[in-house]
């Protein structure tokens, strides 16, 4: 199982960058997928999650922090095995390493991958 992280640098404020994560080794459909961030000092926190869309409730469907609430967009391909995080108007606070999760419920157990991580820097 493998996620790769990639897209991270350093921006200016009011910037924006796209995070794309290349997944491999596990049914990618099958899984919810999130970004995830944590800056020093700081606990991990969710950013943005996207279902599978193979829920009965059709469609994908997204979820965000407050934080980036209409600043930050998440899209997948599941043609391509992949989950982006576009994000605009970034903000000092913004800054973090950035990881991607996949995450699924068996009958048995939950599935949970995670990527090694790219750094996102908003500075001047």
């Amino acid at each position: 199982v493998q996620l790769v992280e990639s897209g991270g640098g350093l921006v200016q404020p009011g910037g924006s960058l796209r995070l794309s994560c290349a997944a491999s080794g596990f049914t990618f459909s099958n899984y919810v997928m999130s970004w995830y961030r944590q800056a020093p000092g700081k606990e991990r926190e969710l950013v943005a999650a996207i279902t599978s869309g193979s829920e009965i409730s059709a469609g994908e469907m997204t979820n965000y922090a407050d934080s980036v609430k209409g600043r930050f967009s998440i899209s997948r391909d599941n043609a391509k095995n992949t989950v982006s995080l576009q994000m605009n108007s970034l903000k000092p606070e913004d800054t973090a390493v950035y990881y991607c999760n996949g995450h699924a419920r068996g009958l048995l157990r939950e599935y949970d991958y995670w990527g090694q991580g790219t750094q996102v820097t908003v500075s001047s």
